[in-house]
């Protein structure tokens, strides 16, 4: 088990300092809580923290949320003094917080991801952007002394509302920054990646959040589920196939798990819940924000800063990418000075705060500083632990290299002609016995899995290992990973997982004491010889040509899997190794494939097979974007 201990050396200072906040706010804010009418006659809870202040008029800045807007009642005030969020406060923001349709105290029916509908003809023709159309324009109109300008952000599902809000176009909306946000549920983000279900996400979140509220609530049903081992790896093999899970825990009150088991390929139900629909002609300016070693939305912070680029040329689209997990640049547990045993040598989400967000808002919104610090793309790399900017993504001086897998473990960029064509390399993948996802024993998912050490992994007879000789120069990489395999399987389907890793030299000298913040000292691991997961991405083997409609291998050919796993910005500094890592599965982050061509859904337990698989040298490879 990794051990950080942390040193808190100013606890109390900071408890002062958090109740000394908390009482300026609430006797310079007063709060409303508003039923804000929509357009078919739907009203939706709203809470509004409007300054006392009326020497100058006010900007807004909102979240939508399917989270709570909590805490309710007009004399509790939301604890946006915990983070950067405070200078907000400071500067006079009207800040509101909305539950949305169908959500704790909102009216209406809540709808997972619900489609953006760009053909509305009438009051009844809904989507979150109307809804977010409908709450600006009431707000505007309604609240005195604004200065008529509104702001939305959010991270995960509210950044999701937050890319809807961006096509409401309502002139009022200034400035959006869509954070984390859930942008296509099948192809990368949380519960599938290339079709492959993320089983501990999925499960874990909807055994909760998908239960169903038949009228408006402050509070949340407890969940009754009680589980007979804390060990994940454990409980999640015994309870077997996908299908076990949906009747014994899930049942048919949980609507979207059983949308979930009805929609296995990338059908027309999938693509209208694809955010990427309705980004075009994009008018407010736009931060997409994200972190690289975001386990649950990295792939669409990526994405929804792509598809705007490409969807929407004129819009005013920047991207900020630190070295975060889910939320942490919002202050959410760590400065961002670290994840896992990882050292980022610098309170990565302070600087982020200070550099990025706030001056966004602030000259959007207020009329206030400068933006021209801010690039198009502000990008940390990992690695050499820099922030580097650039005026594209990914930048023009990004270019392809092919590293071959070759016989011996190596990766190489140069291919051996000596090598047979029909050379491969071979494991038997089974599925009673499937690859850990990470080292330790716990339940829920960990974050720090995509920066854990992949020496456990190394050992296993079933994950294939390729490496470089030791690196004479810093290799530099930007942009989209591509993993090319020419593979044969015994069976009819399997699935393959990539991992790009960064290995540290056997004297690598880490400092055992690095303090990370005014407050905080981290102990970490030692870090020689340390396999770092730079990156790792699934294929499920039956969408390799297709999401929507999935293929059978043929037993024992030859065939090509090919796919992109989520960017990488990351140095391969000299002394260090890249190593790249082969294995068909990973669990129980991601389901296990059945190893036969079917719905894996409708699987029972009777239908999990053995499979070798072949990966051929040289005619497999992963190319790699590195900056000359």
């Amino acid at each position: 088990m990794k051990k950080i201990i942390f040193l808190f050396l100013c606890i109390p200072f900071i408890a002062f300092t958090q109740e000394v906040d908390s009482a300026w706010f609430a006797n310079n804010y007063t709060k409303k809580e508003i039923m804000i009418p929509m357009r078919d006659g739907i009203k939706l809870f709203t809470s509004i923290y409007v300054p006392n202040s009326t020497s100058e008029k006010h900007p807004f800045l909102m979240t939508r949320t399917p989270y709570t807007s909590s805490p309710y009642g007009e004399k509790v005030y939301r604890p946006f003094y915990q983070n950067h969020y405070k200078e907000y406060l400071k500067e006079g923001y009207i800040m509101v917080v909305q539950d949305v349709r169908g959500r704790w105290m909102s009216e209406g029916e809540f709808v997972d991801v619900r489609p953006f509908n760009k053909n509305k003809k009438t009051n009844n023709d809904i989507d979150e952007a109307s809804d977010t159309y409908d709450t600006i324009d009431w707000l505007v109109k309604n609240i005195n002394n604004n200065n008529g300008n509104v702001g939305v952000f959010g991270i995960s599902y509210p950044g999701f509302y937050s890319t809807e809000a961006a096509l409401s176009n309502h002139p009022a909306l200034k400035a959006v920054s869509p954070q984390a946000p859930v942008t296509d549920w099948f192809v990368g983000d949380d519960f599938h990646h290339n079709g492959a279900f993320m089983l501990m996400d999925g499960f874990s979140f909807y055994r909760n959040f998908g239960r169903p509220r038949p009228t408006p609530t402050t509070t949340q049903t407890p969940n009754a589920l009680k589980f007979e081992s804390t060990d994940n790896y454990k409980l999640f093999l015994q309870t077997g196939a996908i299908s076990n899970f949906t009747k014994k825990y899930m049942g048919d009150s949980i609507k979207f798990w059983n949308d979930l088991m009805n929609h296995p390929n990338y059908d027309a139900w999938w693509k209208a819940r694809d955010a990427r629909t309705g980004l075009y002609n994009v008018k407010p300016a736009m931060l997409v924000v994200g972190g690289l070693f975001d386990a649950e939305d990295c792939w669409g912070a990526w994405n929804t800063y792509k598809a705007i680029e490409k969807q929407s040329i004129n819009t005013n689209n920047k991207i900020v990418m630190g070295p975060w997990f889910h939320g942490q640049w919002a202050g959410r547990g760590s400065d961002g000075s670290f994840l896992g045993n990882v050292q980022f040598e610098s309170p990565t989400s302070t600087y982020y705060a200070e550099n990025f967000e706030i001056p966004f808002f602030n000259y959007y919104l207020m009329g206030k500083g400068t933006t021209s610090k801010i690039a198009e793309a502000n990008i940390f790399f990992s690695g050499e632990n820099k922030w580097r900017q650039f005026d594209q993504w990914p930048p023009a001086s990004s270019n392809p290299e092919v590293y071959a897998l070759q016989k011996g473990g190596v990766l190489s960029t140069t291919v051996s002609k000596k090598t047979a064509a029909t050379s491969y390399d071979e494991y038997i993948s089974d599925p009673a016995k499937p690859v850990p996802y990470t080292e330790d024993i716990h339940f829920g998912r960990t974050r720090e899995y995509m920066t854990d050490d992949q020496r456990f992994a190394s050992r296993r007879t079933d994950v294939l290992v390729f490496q470089t000789e030791t690196l004479e120069k810093d290799i530099i990489v930007a942009g989209e990973l591509i993993a090319d395999l020419m593979v044969s399987i015994s069976t009819t389907d399997a699935d393959f997982v990539v991992k790009l890793i960064d290995v540290f030299p056997d004297d690598f000298k880490d400092q055992n004491e690095l303090p990370t913040s005014k407050n905080t000292i981290v102990k970490t691991v030692p870090m020689a010889g340390y396999q770092m997961l730079v990156r790792g991405e699934i294929m499920r083997g039956k969408f390799r040509n297709s999401l929507e409609k999935p293929q059978p291998f043929v037993a024992n050919k030859p065939t090509q899997v090919k796919y992109a796993l989520p960017d990488i910005a990351h140095t391969f500094k000299k002394g260090h190794k890249i190593m790249v890592q082969i294995q068909s599965s990973w669990f129980p982050l991601v389901d296990r494939n059945p190893q036969q061509f079917m719905d894996i859904y409708k699987a029972k337990d009777a239908d999990f097979k053995k499979a070798t698989i072949k990966v051929y040298h040289n005619d497999s490879k992963i190319i790699l974007p590195v900056i000359k």
